[in-house]
């Protein structure tokens, strides 16, 4: 029986292998997030699940079905969105992260200015998200029928 290929997924498997790789790192951060907590869980989540859309139906399926990361996956991709307290996170992260980068590293005004602008247009999207109700996540459990 032939499968017909996903028109989602790319065909080079050199960009398809790169999006796999990104997607495993984010995943191994995403975990890391989970302890630590200035690294961003859900953003990161979400970079994996979008490499891996596009790169191994396996692999996603696989991301988007875990017990633990699933819920925080599947909220945002359903239209639920993501919890208060990882865009609140996320948020702070770009604030501490973008100006420091830009003021102690760039010596270039007008880049400084680019990279306040990109925080900025982050920031506004990540407030655009819909937020997921309480209680949804790993933690609360809403999506998981016990």
């Amino acid at each position: 029986m032939t499968r017909l290929a996903n028109p989602a997924h790319v065909k080079n498997d050199l960009l398809r292998w790169l999006l796999v790789g990104i997607g495993w790192v984010a995943i191994v951060a995403g975990v890391i997030g989970l302890f630590l907590p200035l690294v961003p869980t859900v953003p990161l989540l979400l970079l994996a699940a979008a490499c891996f859309a596009r790169s191994s139906e396996r692999f996603h399926s696989w991301l988007v079905e875990h017990d633990h990361l699933g819920p925080l996956v599947r909220d945002y991709l359903s239209g639920k969105g993501i919890p208060q307290k990882a865009k609140w996170m996320a948020v702070g992260m770009v604030w501490v992260t973008v100006p420091t980068s830009a003021f102690l590293f760039v010596p270039v005004f007008w880049v400084k200015l680019l990279l306040l602008a990109i925080a900025a247009g982050v920031t506004m999207y990540l407030f655009r998200l819909p937020t997921s109700p309480p209680g949804n996540g790993p933690k609360g459990g809403s999506d998981n029928p016990s």
